[in-house]
Parts: structure tokens; C-alpha cells; sequence
């Protein structure tokens, strides 16, 4: 793998030294920014997230980075709430989002023994090939801790469930998102980043 300049978008994810601490594991430089030339000069780009969409949203403009994010042509990665972010909307306080993906993320439904938020481990299962699943077996199991998600769609590479189906894994072009959070899920969640960051290379 050609060593890697990763760009990781702040705004203000409480996962950021954790996603930092496995970027530098699988030997990728790093670097937490809301620089818009660093940005577009990074061979990658992660945009992490914990929280609500709204918040979100409102920090990524007050930077000026809505824009910078959609035109990115090099891989981008998008974690946790990140994915949903990338999204058409999040109906969490009626959300417009980046509309990179298509789709609207959805509370969980809440059932007996899946209380929302969906917080732990979670069968994910594959829905095709593609270069970011190399090596990652069908039913593997990635940890997650979100109480909305977006449908499964023509761009999910993979899907798990809460008491019903929902996007676990999604890819577009240069954009790529995961629900659940790589840095956090052991082997399966290390050969994805590592996966994320030869895309492109």
C-alpha cells in the first residue's frame, strides 16, 4: 500500500482519536482539519461523525466545507454519522444533508430486546463485491453505536439489521460510507480503513 495522506474532516466527533489511533496502526498519516486546501490535497479524505445531523451540518457550513465535500474526487470515506451526513437528508430535525447518496436516515425502530440506540456488535452481510470488501467475510461482524440509519439502497454494499434491514455499508463513485465504525471493530474494521486507503492508490 503507497503510504497514504489522510484528511480527517473535524467536527467535533468524539471518535476522532480513536479513528486517528487506527489510521497510524496500519501506517497512514493523518491529519485533523478544517482546512479547505488541505482537504482537497489529501490522496483521502475521512469524514467522521457522532451526534445530530443538524449540528453537524451547521459546523461543516460555518467552515465553508458543504461544497469542498461534494466536489472531492478522491476517496472519501464517511463513518457513523459521516454516512449519513453524505445522505439526501437525516429527518433527525428535518436535516438537509449533502445529498451525495440518495436517501433520508431514519430513527431505529425500537423492538423487544433492540432498544435504540443500536449500541454493539452486529452481523453485517454483504450484497456484492467491490474493492472496499476485499478480504472481509460475508457475515462479519463491525461494531455500531447510532439511532438513526438510511435504507438499503442500489448504492449498499452491505446491510444489518434492527429490527428491520437498514444500509450498513454504502458506495458511490469516490464516496464511500460505513454505519458502524472500522476503528472500533477489531480485524474486520482494520482491513476495511486499510482496503479504504488503496482505493484510488
Amino acid at each position: 500500500m503507497a503510504t497514504a495522506d489522510v484528511a480527517i474532516i473535524d467536527g467535533g466527533g468524539a471518535n476522532i482519536a480513536s479513528l486517528r489511533f487506527a489510521l497510524e496502526r496500519i501506517g497512514a498519516r493523518n491529519k485533523l482539519t478544517t482546512d479547505a486546501r488541505e482537504i482537497r490535497s489529501a490522496s483521502h479524505v475521512i469524514l467522521p461523525g457522532v451526534g445530530a445531523a443538524a449540528n453537524a451540518m451547521r459546523t461543516l457550513s460555518r467552515y465553508g466545507l458543504t461544497d469542498v465535500i461534494r466536489e472531492l474526487e478522491q476517496p472519501v470515506l464517511g463513518i457513523c454519522l459521516g454516512m449519513q451526513l453524505l445522505a439526501a437528508a437525516s429527518e433527525e430535525e428535518d436535516t438537509r444533508c449533502l445529498g451525495v447518496f440518495p436517501g433520508t436516515a431514519r430513527k431505529l425502530a425500537a423492538a423487544p430486546g433492540l432498544p435504540v440506540p443500536n449500541m454493539g456488535w452486529c452481523r453485517t452481510r454483504l450484497a456484492t463485491e467491490h474493492a472496499l470488501l476485499r478480504g472481509i467475510d460475508d457475515g462479519s461482524y463491525f461494531y455500531y453505536v447510532h439511532s438513526y440509519a438510511l435504507p438499503d439502497t442500489t448504492c449498499a454494499l452491505a446491510t444489518a439489521e434492527h429490527a428491520r434491514p437498514f444500509a450498513a455499508i454504502m458506495s458511490d463513485g469516490n464516496f464511500h460510507a460505513t454505519q458502524f465504525h472500522p476503528e472500533r471493530s477489531a480485524g474486520a474494521g482494520a482491513r476495511l480503513l486499510s482496503n479504504f486507503l488503496e482505493l484510488g492508490a
